[in-house]
């Protein structure tokens, strides 16, 4: 699994301009929950698609920039969490245990009909 780090707020901007090409996921992550452990693990030990890119954000060492996803992309921050982007927009969020990679694929196989 390849995860693109985010550290930085200007980051977002790219993320947001790729999701017109290909579907993005940003996964905020909190090092000290344990239920975010737990749904890191679950999406890792599934497959990766190749079709969706990835992006990891430790919201603990990188606060401003998760508030800053809450309200650019208009989400309610929570903790773990999952938003799908395509076509700048926001068509998918979830959190804590009901965040799962099916789900994701689901959603994404969604968006090309």
């Amino acid at each position: 699994m390849k995860w693109n780090v985010l550290t930085d707020e200007s980051q977002l901007s790219g993320i947001i301009a790729r999701s017109y090409d290909r579907p993005q996921v940003i996964y905020k992550h909190s090092t000290r929950c344990n239920i975010s452990s737990i749904a890191l693990r679950r999406l890792e030990n599934e497959p990766f698609p190749e079709t969706i890119d990835f992006h990891y954000l430790d919201l603990l060492s990188y606060r401003s920039l998760s508030n800053k996803i809450a309200e650019q992309l208009k989400v309610h921050h929570e903790s773990p969490q999952v938003i799908l982007l395509h076509k700048g927009e926001v068509v998918y969020d979830e959190s804590h245990l009901s965040i799962d990679m099916q789900d994701i694929v689901e959603q994404t196989t969604l968006l090309s009909k």
